[in-house]
């Protein structure tokens, strides 16, 4: 018995020494000596079976051992808290702490809500939509039956034959005039998507489109909407003017132009020495529309127009490659 107990006295004085007086080891040495099942209480549990005249003798070796493995326990555990509370104080509390980063809006975000806020004075309404689209509400119903050519203008993702990833967000000018009778004024921003890919586009864009339909809606207010915003936006010095065009869903139709903001007017390589860069599309509901959504052509009358978000954001900007806004890399996104 009383060689069990000094082997077992010599194991666990190894033990912690060699525990470097880590607090959890330690504590893993305590419960498996002086636990309730540890090794030391065992043989406290085998005093029983001790010869009579040995018992004594091993019993006051056992609360030796005990107690010598306590004070060793807790003269460890002591250095343990020390070297701790050492190393706390040589902490220099009065150095400023780490400062979390700061998040900001994405410049594409950023234009985005720039656009929303100036047609929310003008009075429009914002209205969302799916991205994955029904052919009929992406083309058909917007005057592009399936064998028109004006399809292939679009580069669009089929996902079958009649679904399609929205090309523009002009299906929600339809959608809306389904449930809405006239007047309306709102806008349509979100994600639209073609099969198309350089610097100055990508398969994933963002576009906003706007419709406007009442009693007596001209084409002056068309302009006059239209250049309201550029002023806004680019600034109210900003020349623009409207060039006759083509689109399926409007008649007559305009792009709209604004002074170059990089040369101011004087021709450079962004405006191919022009002077002028086109922004947007415009034009009037084709009567067409009208009847596809139950309206009466011959009483209401309205204006349509889109924009590429990522365009406009180049342009106020300043940026030269539309890929930029997508690559995530933090040293383009940090200037905005």
């Amino acid at each position: 018995m009383e060689e069990a107990v000094r082997r077992l006295l010599d194991a666990a004085v190894a033990e912690i020494e060699a525990s470097r007086d880590d607090p959890q080891e330690l504590d893993k040495l305590r419960i498996r000596y002086l636990g309730r099942k540890g090794e030391l209480t065992q043989l406290f549990k085998e005093l029983g079976s001790v010869a009579e005249n040995d018992r004594r003798s091993a019993g006051k070796l056992l609360n030796e051992i005990k107690v010598d493995l306590e004070n060793r326990l807790s003269e460890a555990i002591d250095r343990s808290k020390q070297r701790l509370l050492e190393r706390r104080e040589q902490l220099d509390v009065t150095i400023p702490g780490r400062r979390p980063l700061r998040g900001r809006l994405h410049p594409v975000t950023q234009i985005s809500l720039e656009i929303s806020r100036i047609f929310h004075a003008l009075g429009f309404a914002t209205v969302e939509g799916p991205e994955v689209e029904l052919d009929y509400y992406n083309f058909e119903a917007l005057n592009i039956p399936k064998d028109h050519p004006a399809r292939d203008m679009q580069d669009t993702f089929y996902i079958s034959d009649d679904v399609v990833l929205r090309t523009h967000t002009s299906p929600l000018q339809v959608r809306t005039m389904e449930k809405r009778r006239p007047p309306i004024r709102i806008i349509a921003p979100g994600r639209t998507y073609r099969c198309d890919s350089d610097a100055t586009h990508t398969p994933m864009f963002h576009q906003v489109e706007g419709l406007m339909v009442g009693e007596d809606i001209s084409f002056g207010d068309l302009k006059g909407i239209l250049t309201v915003f550029v002023h806004q936006m680019f600034g109210a010095d900003v020349a623009l003017r409207f060039r006759p065009s083509f689109f399926p869903f409007t008649e007559p139709s305009a792009e709209v132009d604004i002074e170059c903001v990089m040369c101011r007017g004087q021709g450079c390589r962004v405006c191919s020495q022009t002077g002028w860069l086109e922004i947007l599309g415009s034009g009037m509901v084709d009567p067409e529309v009208f009847k596809m959504v139950g309206y009466d052509p011959d009483k209401v009358t309205g204006f349509a127009f889109g924009m590429g978000i990522e365009r406009i954001a180049m342009l106020k900007f300043g940026i030269d490659d539309l890929r930029l806004f997508f690559e995530n890399d933090l040293r383009f996104l940090r200037q905005f």
